[in-house]
Order: C-alpha cells, then structure tokens, then sequence
C-alpha cells in the first residue's frame, strides 16, 4: 500500500519555514497547517511584511542597528547623553540593552563573533568600522557587550588587543551573564547588573588569556 504524504506545496512550504532559526520539523508543519487553513489574506498580508521588511530595512551605516535611511534612530537621537559605545555581536543584541534603560550611549554590531570553526575572522566583522568610529568620535570608553562562550570570549580579547594603543578604556559586561550564555537568553534585570558590573579589561589581560 502506497504511503501518502501531503502535496509537494506543502512540503516545499515546510522546508522554507524550517530555514527559521528554532524551527523544527513539527513546528514547521503547524505553521503551514496555520496558514493553509487561514484566509487567504492572512497569508497575502504576512508574506508581504516579510517582504517589505527585507526590501526597506538596512543595517545603519554608522553602528549596524536597523535603519530604514541613513542612520538609525539610536544614532540620529541627539537626546542620548552617553559618550561610550557599546560594543555587541548583532544588532537584535541591541534590542535587551535598550529595554533595561541603563545604557544612553551609543552601539557597535560587529555582524558576528570570531569563530574559526565556522569560518569567521576578524575580517569578516565591522572592526574596521569600529577602530574609525573610536578614531573619529573618541568615545569615553568602550564596552564589550559580547556572548559569554569561548568565541565571545575570543572576540573581545582581539578588540582589547586591537584598541589597546587608542587611549580609550576598553571594559567588559562583567556578572549576571552565565558562562556559555547570549544577550538573547538574559532578562533586564540580568543585563542591568551585568551593565553596572562591568570590568576594565587592558590588551596585557588579552595576551594573558590567549595564553592560558
């Protein structure tokens, strides 16, 4: 007896929506069960939005946040007060920051994290464009805001390494953050301690990790 299995649409609808980070095989299929069974707008109105969403928005020229023209809205905010800058992987990290209110600074997305295994080096991230904005902006200080894994840990030795000679403190989101944990995962209570219990970190301490 011959096996039957949903049409190919479906099935190639399934695949698409497991391409989504967290998306597994059953949840991919409710989600196409969703929108099969729901009216035809709904799915019109949602794939539009997908659409449009990656058509305007870009990464802003300056700190790599969401920007639908030139710089973003953290940037172009003349009412934020701080002059330090805040160094983090993505620009979602940007989002948990904002939401705890104790940072009125400026942000960096780097667009990654060194990770050799994946095949990502320094020159595959936006340090170039950090070193520049530290340049040309000299900020009070600047703050890793980086996963607390070996490749986080990783890239912020190579930005104190990097900084080392521009004058600037380099510190780092020191507790609050558990060991192999990302900004993602924390609360805002988490990320306020974290932010209030950040540590100095100078290039002789990122030698002395490298070397451990």
């Amino acid at each position: 007896m011959a096996v039957v299995d949903y049409p190919e649409p479906f099935q190639e609808l399934v695949r698409q929506l497991r391409r989504l980070p967290g998306v597994g095989p059953r949840s991919a299929e409710r989600m196409a069960l969703w929108v099969i069974k729901s009216e035809a707008a709904r799915a019109q109105a949602i794939a539009e939005s997908m659409l449009a969403a990656k058509a305007t928005i870009l990464p802003c020229p300056r700190c790599g946040f969401f920007s639908l023209d030139g710089l973003c809205a953290l940037c172009s905010d003349e009412a934020r007060q701080g002059r330090e800058i805040c160094v983090v992987e993505n620009a979602t990290d940007i989002l948990p920051l904002e939401r705890t209110a104790a940072f009125r600074g400026l942000y960096h997305a780097l667009g990654g994290r060194i990770a050799p295994l994946d095949n990502v080096g320094p020159e595959d991230l936006r340090i170039p464009e950090l070193i520049e904005r530290v340049r040309t902006e000299k900020p009070t200080e600047i703050i890793l805001a980086l996963s607390a894994d070996v490749e986080g840990e990783a890239t912020a030795n190579y930005l104190a390494e990097v900084l080392r000679g521009a004058a600037v403190p380099v510190t780092h989101i020191a507790q609050g953050l558990p060991a192999g944990g990302g900004l993602e995962h924390a609360d805002e209570v988490t990320l306020m301690r974290a932010l209030a219990g950040r540590m100095a970190r100078s290039g002789a301490a990122a030698r002395r990790a490298e070397g451990s």
